[in-house]
């Protein structure tokens, strides 16, 4: 349960924020950017939805949008480093404290199930020709705009995850949303036929 009786703190005042492990870091930390553009990507989707509330995947968009608040859970909190085996030879070493609730993680299933929605969708859709631009309908344009602001999520958890351990899943579902996002704006642009394709070299 997350209750919020107060939406200031002041404590941000100094350029950092809180992980949920209670560490402090700057707000440029690459972990903020990294979850701050989950919340990103989740606002274009809820663009999306207000505009076309009976948009045919709404559904899948708004579990979607339950999945990003999970990975911005699962990112605010730094894995934990291994602690050293204990040394048995010490008999007056305290008891272990009990185990402290176990962190939001990505699981298996969440990617499992984007790649079902892609496999879904895509039996729809009419084989390309060539790269397609966005555009088409105005939901089209909007689902190509959260594809590509997720490819720019992933990057940046893919640069965190260069010096801090991250849950490798965080960055397979966006890998995997970003393909569903493109599928499901040709499906949005008539299943295929309203797509914009590009056409190599024709402004020159």
């Amino acid at each position: 349960m997350v209750y919020l009786n107060r939406i200031y703190t002041k404590t941000g005042d100094d350029g950092t924020t809180g992980l949920g492990d209670g560490t402090r870091v700057p707000k440029t930390h690459p972990r903020i950017v990294a979850y701050g553009g989950v919340d990103e990507l989740n606002s274009s989707l809820g663009l999306i939805l207000c505009d076309e509330p009976d948009f045919e995947f709404a559904a899948w968009l708004r579990q979607i949008q339950n999945d990003l608040f999970d990975l911005g859970a699962d990112l605010c909190v730094p894995e934990a480093e291994p602690e050293p085996a204990p040394d048995e030879s010490d008999d007056d070493r305290p008891s272990a404290p009990s185990p402290a609730r176990a962190p939001l993680r990505v699981i298996d299933s969440q990617v499992e199930r984007l790649e079902q929605w892609i496999d879904q969708a895509n039996t729809r859709l009419a084989p390309l020709t060539s790269f397609v631009l966005p555009g088409g309908t105005p939901i089209a344009a909007r689902l190509h705009l959260a594809r590509t602001i997720c490819r720019r999520v992933e990057i940046g958890v893919l640069h965190l995850a260069e010096f801090e351990t991250v849950n490798p899943l965080v960055h397979w579902y966006l890998n995997r949303l970003s393909d569903l996002l493109f599928v499901l704006a040709r499906c949005a642009n008539h299943g295929g036929p309203g797509d914009i394709l590009w056409q190599p070299g024709q402004g020159r």
